[in-house]
């Protein structure tokens, strides 16, 4: 399509539109994420990629509209900005060899019904509209092209870069060892200065912000090998803000240790895997990190450290977020937004198998005081606890690792 300027009042028509969109309401924000995210399950699943995704379809909504502000109606360069530039890169150190572009197409496509919407309230002259719509269809369209021309042009520079080095040898002989590959065990040490035999406690160390100090993650990697009782750890890094991490031995974790440091890092988040024995230890181990890692991002999960031990049913009742949520609505009601305390307290009961006595000691709490909860549990509850305790426990879990 021939690109031709726009009339003065279709130019005016268009900055006006830019400058609403330079300050979307958050919805939009909130629905354009959500849209990009659910074409894209292999984005949604990796916390530190979506974030990534998420930040660069805002970035461009605002450089084009910047863009139209200053300009209106004029074609708008590609954006090589940073947030841009660090898709590719993520996508790089994952070793995903082209972009999925669905996730910007479908972020064009969430911009373009609004955009839409904002012109129908601006004008009404039908002559107005189809050359607006017309000139910011043309422009949107191209702008998103050519960044994505962009990225795959920075992609293949990440490549290159990522291929040389010990680093690189050491990411394949990770990739080789959790794909089952019948690399020698010598050979695998060799390259990786850490021993296969015996026992292997995995975690996925990452920050929710791949902008900030990331010099951090080998300090919470470091700190989750003492925590295991191992000054030394295998750590590769999997992408610019996530750590893969292995611990030697089987004397369990210093839990306590650890979250004391992690909290001292309010973007870091860790998932551990369970300890487990020899190379297929050092795999199940670590794919049960991943798994604990995955749950903790679709659930906006507000905690900041998980043990698959812990979240395993929790892991399989969320695979679908949907109908967990049905389940934890069904099952609690109205206790459902019940405070933290009131579920604190039906929590330990059941936990202690519906004994007060060793519930209320534990809660550090009177025998009283904690019947008198419960009671109020049960006004809350759709059916009595005695009926339904163990779905209870289950729907109260969920609610404890699930984001607001």
């Amino acid at each position: 399509m021939e690109w031709k300027a726009p009339s003065p009042r279709v130019r005016e028509l268009i900055r006006h539109c830019a400058q609403i969109v330079v300050n979307p309401r958050p919805e939009w924000l909130d629905e354009f994420d959500a849209a990009v995210l659910a074409a894209s399950p292999m984005i949604a699943a990796d916390p530190e990629l979506a974030a990534a995704v998420s930040r660069s379809n805002r970035a461009n909504l605002y450089f084009w509209a910047t863009a139209n502000v200053r300009d209106p109606g004029a074609p708008v360069p590609p954006n090589t900005g940073p947030e841009p530039l660090a898709i590719a890169r993520e996508l790089v150190r994952r070793g995903i060899n082209a972009f999925p572009s669905d996730a910007y197409r479908v972020g064009e496509g969430v911009a373009w019904r609004r955009l839409m919407e904002i012109a129908f309230e601006l004008t009404s002259d039908a002559a107005e509209l189809h050359e607006l719509l017309q000139i910011c269809s043309l422009s949107i369209s191209t702008f998103i092209e050519a960044t994505l021309q962009g990225i795959d042009a920075q992609i293949e520079l990440e490549r290159d870069e990522l291929t040389l080095g010990t680093h690189a040898e050491r990411r394949e002989t990770v990739a080789l060892l959790l794909d089952g590959a019948p690399i020698p065990h010598r050979r695998a040490e060799a390259r990786l200065g850490y021993a296969l035999t015996g026992a292997h406690t995995a975690a996925v160390i990452w920050s929710v912000r791949s902008d900030g100090d990331l010099s951090v993650l080998d300090g919470v990697a470091e700190a989750f090998g003492q925590a295991c009782g191992s000054p030394r750890v295998l750590s590769v890094p999997a992408s610019t803000a996530t750590r893969w991490v292995w611990a030697p031995g089987s004397g369990g974790t210093d839990i306590a240790a650890l979250l004391q440091m992690v909290r001292a890092a309010p973007d870091i988040r860790v998932a551990i895997g369970p300890t487990a024995d020899g190379i297929d230890g050092f795999r199940r181990s670590h794919f049960d990190a991943i798994t604990t890692q995955q749950m903790m991002a679709r659930l906006h999960s507000p905690q900041q450290l998980a043990l698959f031990t812990d979240i395993q049913l929790v892991a399989l009742i969320t695979a679908d977020a949907d109908r967990a949520a049905e389940f934890v609505h069904r099952v609690l009601g109205d206790f459902e937004s019940a405070s933290p305390e009131l579920h604190d307290t039906v929590r330990v009961f059941v936990t202690e198998q519906c004994n007060a006595s060793r519930a209320a000691a534990r809660l550090y709490t009177h025998r009283n005081t904690l019947l008198r909860r419960l009671a109020r549990a049960d006004e809350l509850l759709p059916r009595p606890l005695a009926e339904c305790s163990v779905d209870v426990a289950v729907a109260l879990d969920v609610l404890r690792w699930r984001g607001p």
